[in-house]
C-alpha cells in the first residue's frame, strides 16, 4: 500500500494500475452530461472516471476518485479507515506521558519528532505555478467547470480547497466551500455561518481589512480530504494532512496574496473577497438530494490563476445518496471515532448512515452503566463541534451492530416508549436543512433505544431476546453439508 502520494497524478496512476479508474475518451459536455454519467456509475459502485476530452477546455476532469470504501482507504494510504483512527488513539495516549518517569518521557521523544515532521514545508518552486496568468488573462472560462443539475444557478467549482487566514492570529484555515461562477473572474463564496472561513471573514470585516483568499484545485488526496475534516478550531488542516500522509505537505507562496498553497496542486485561484459585496448564490443540487435555496453570499474576485502545464481538473458531484461525498463522510466517521471516545469513553461505535447525509442522523452504541446515560451522551454529542447539527441521535446498547440499520430500527421500534425515550431539543442546524421553520435553527431528537432500567421508570420485567443455544448452532454448522446445503448457503 502506498502511504504517500505527491499529487493527483500519482493517485491516478495507482487507481489505474488497480483497475479502479476508467478513462472516457469520447467528448463530453461539462454542463449536465458529466453529472449524468457520474451519477449512474457512482450509484452502482463503479470506478473513478477520467474524462479526457471535455468540451470547451483542454483540461481532463477527474471525478468519483473517492467514491468507494476501497478508494477512500487507498487515497489515504491504508488498508481500512480504522487504521487512521488507531493512529489517532496512539497520539491521544501521549497526553499521559508528561506525568510519567524519565524513561517514559524519553520513549515519547521520537513520536514528538515525528509529529514535527508533519508540519507543512515551504518551497520556492512548485508545479502549480508552471503557468501563471494575471488580471484579464486569468479566466475561469478555460476550466471545465461543471453545471451538475438542471436547476442549478450556473456552473460550480465543487471540490475547492479554500485557504484563508485569521486576521488577528495569522492562523491558516482550509475549508471546502462551493464556488458558483458568476463570470470569468468572479464567483460566489458559499461558506456557511458556522464555518471557520466565515469566521475569518467576519473578523476581517470588523477590522476593515480586505480578505485575501487562495483556492487550490487538486493536490494530494490527503490534503483534499483534510479540507472536509471537522477539525477542532485552530488546528491547521495542512498539519492534519501531513499526519494522514505521514509526510509534510509542501507549500508555495502565492503570487499575488499573502497566503501559501499546496505546491502540487493542479490549479490555484488567487484573489480576495470584498467585505461589503454580496450576490445571490444558488440554487444548487446539494448532497441532501434537494436543491439548496438561493441566498446572499460574499463574492470572490480572482486576480491571478496559476496551474500545472498538465493540469487535471478535480471535481465531484453531489445529490441523492449514495454518491462520492458519502465515502468522504464515512472516512470522517471512522477517523474521528477515537476523539469521541476520548470525551465519552462509554461510546463503542458510531454510524452516520448514508441516507442521513452526515448531519441528519447518528447511531451510537454505548456501554450503559447507569440510568439516563443515553441522554447524557446525546447532550454531549450535540455539544461537540459540527456534531451540533445532528438532527437525530439514536443510542443503542454496546452489543448492537450500529452498522446494521435493520437491527438498529428493530431496536428502536421495540425498545422505545416515545414519551419516556424521545428527547427533543432546540438548537443550531446545518444551513442546508430545509425542513426547519427557521434557517439554521430548529429542533433535534434523541432516541434512547437501550434496554431500560427500573430507575428509568420501567417497572416491568424486560424480556429476554430470542437466541439459539451455542450447542445447537455448532451441531447444525457441523452437519450443514449433510443437509444438502453448500457453505455459501450457510
Amino acid at each position: 500500500m502506498i502511504a504517500v502520494y505527491q499529487d493527483l497524478h500519482d493517485y491516478i496512476s495507482v487507481l489505474e494500475k488497480r483497475g479502479l479508474l476508467k478513462r472516457i475518451k469520447a467528448e463530453v459536455d461539462p454542463v449536465l452530461e458529466i453529472t449524468e454519467i457520474t451519477d449512474r456509475v457512482s450509484k452502482r459502485g463503479g470506478p473513478a472516471l477520467l474524462f479526457e476530452k471535455v468540451k470547451g477546455s483542454s483540461c481532463p476532469v477527474l471525478i468519483n476518485a473517492f467514491g468507494s470504501f476501497e478508494r477512500m482507504a487507498l487515497s489515504l494510504g491504508v488498508d481500512n479507515l480504522d487504521q487512521i483512527g488507531a493512529r489517532i488513539s496512539e497520539l491521544l495516549q501521549l497526553q499521559d506521558i508528561p506525568g510519567g518517569g524519565l524513561l517514559d518521557k524519553l520513549k515519547v521523544l521520537p513520536r514528538l519528532a515525528e509529529i514535527a515532521s508533519w508540519a507543512p514545508k515551504l518551497v520556492k518552486n512548485a508545479p502549480c505555478q508552471e503557468v501563471v496568468a494575471y488580471d484579464k488573462d486569468a479566466s475561469l472560462d478555460d476550466l471545465p467547470i461543471l453545471q451538475c443539475w438542471p436547476e442549478d444557478g450556473g456552473r460550480y467549482i465543487t471540490l475547492p480547497l479554500v485557504i484563508t487566514k485569521d486576521p488577528l492570529t495569522g492562523a491558516r484555515n482550509m475549508g471546502m466551500y462551493r464556488l458558483q461562477v458568476f463570470d470569468e473572474r468572479t464567483t460566489g463564496m458559499h461558506w456557511h455561518i458556522h464555518k471557520n472561513g466565515a469566521e475569518n471573514f467576519r473578523s476581517c470585516r470588523k477590522l476593515g481589512r480586505r480578505m485575501e483568499v487562495a483556492v487550490s484545485l487538486g493536490g494530494d488526496p490527503a490534503t483534499i480530504y483534510a479540507a472536509t475534516a471537522p477539525l477542532p478550531h485552530g488546528l491547521d488542516e495542512m498539519l492534519f494532512a501531513g499526519f494522514l500522509r505521514k509526510q509534510a505537505v509542501e507549500m508555495v507562496k502565492c503570487k499575488t496574496v499573502d497566503l501559501e498553497a499546496p505546491a502540487y496542486a493542479e490549479i490555484v485561484l488567487e484573489g480576495y473577497v470584498d467585505l461589503d459585496e454580496q450576490r445571490r448564490e444558488g440554487p444548487f443540487g446539494d448532497h441532501t438530494g434537494y436543491y439548496s435555496l438561493t441566498d446572499l453570499y460574499p463574492v470572490f474576485h480572482i486576480n491571478c490563476i496559476t496551474r500545472r502545464r498538465d493540469a487535471v481538473y478535480p471535481a465531484t458531484v453531489v445529490g441523492k445518496p449514495p454518491m462520492e461525498d458519502c465515502f468522504l463522510g464515512k472516512a470522517t466517521e471512522r477517523i474521528f471515532l477515537p476523539l469521541l471516545k476520548m470525551f465519552m469513553p462509554e461510546i463503542v461505535d458510531i454510524n452516520l448512515p448514508l441516507e442521513g447525509v452526515f448531519h441528519n442522523c447518528a447511531v451510537i452504541s454505548i456501554k450503559k452503566r447507569y440510568a439516563g446515560q443515553a441522554k447524557k451522551v446525546m447532550c454531549a454529542v450535540w455539544g461537540m463541534g459540527q456534531m451540533m447539527f445532528t438532527k437525530m441521535i439514536i443510542i443503542v446498547d454496546e452489543h448492537v451492530d450500529v452498522q446494521d440499520m435493520s437491527e438498529v430500527w428493530w431496536r428502536v421500534y421495540n425498545n422505545t416508549d416515545p414519551k419516556r425515550d424521545f428527547m427533543t431539543v432546540d438548537g443550531p442546524l446545518e444551513v442546508l436543512d430545509h425542513s426547519s421553520s427557521l434557517p439554521a435553527y430548529g429542533s433535534k431528537v434523541g432516541i434512547d433505544a437501550t434496554k431500560k432500567w427500573p430507575e428509568e421508570g420501567h417497572q416491568r420485567e424486560w424480556p429476554a431476546e430470542i437466541a439459539m443455544s451455542e450447542e445447537i448452532k455448532e451441531l447444525v454448522t457441523s452437519r450443514w453439508r449433510e443437509y444438502g446445503f453448500t457453505d455459501e448457503d450457510r
